[in-house]
């Protein structure tokens, strides 16, 4: 992997979700709104990929900032989660070799891959007064894989 491969997708997924996160968090603060931060990660940032070094890492990144963020900003009611997910049926995952999904599928408990709307429904908890004492989680979707 060369470091310019490196240091495209840190920056993008991991300077990225800082870049957001300190805004919305600056806003909040400023505000004196409560509110939730909810950062995507991925399962691979908990778990390693092979041949994604650099995508593994800036998500293990997303992870760590999303634990600190949440410590720093509860004091000011606002919560920071970060939704991990797993094999989703996106444009991502269809550019993956049918033989490798096959593979992949049959070592989700659940059976098949996971949808957009499986993520959206976490980030939406995670976003409401359901989830108001939830800070600092991670909360895998991934139909049980890597359990």
């Amino acid at each position: 992997m060369s470091e310019d491969d490196w240091d495209k997708v840190i920056a993008v997924n991991l300077k990225g979700i800082f870049l957001v996160t300190q805004a919305a968090a600056q806003a909040l603060v400023s505000s004196g709104c409560h509110g939730s931060i909810i950062n995507i990660s991925s399962i691979v940032g908990k778990v390693g990929n092979l041949g994604q070094t650099n995508y593994s890492a800036s998500k293990a990144g997303v992870i760590g900032l999303t634990h600190t963020v949440a410590r720093e900003l509860g004091r000011h009611g606002i919560r920071c989660n970060s939704v991990l997910p797993g094999f989703i049926a996106t444009p991502m995952t269809q550019k993956v070799p049918q033989k490798v999904l096959d593979k992949v599928t049959g070592m989700i408990p659940m059976g098949h891959l996971g949808t957009p709307e499986d993520v959206a429904d976490v980030v939406a908890f995670l976003a409401s007064d359901d989830s108001g004492y939830i800070t600092g989680a991670s909360v895998e979707v991934t139909g049980g894989l890597f359990m």
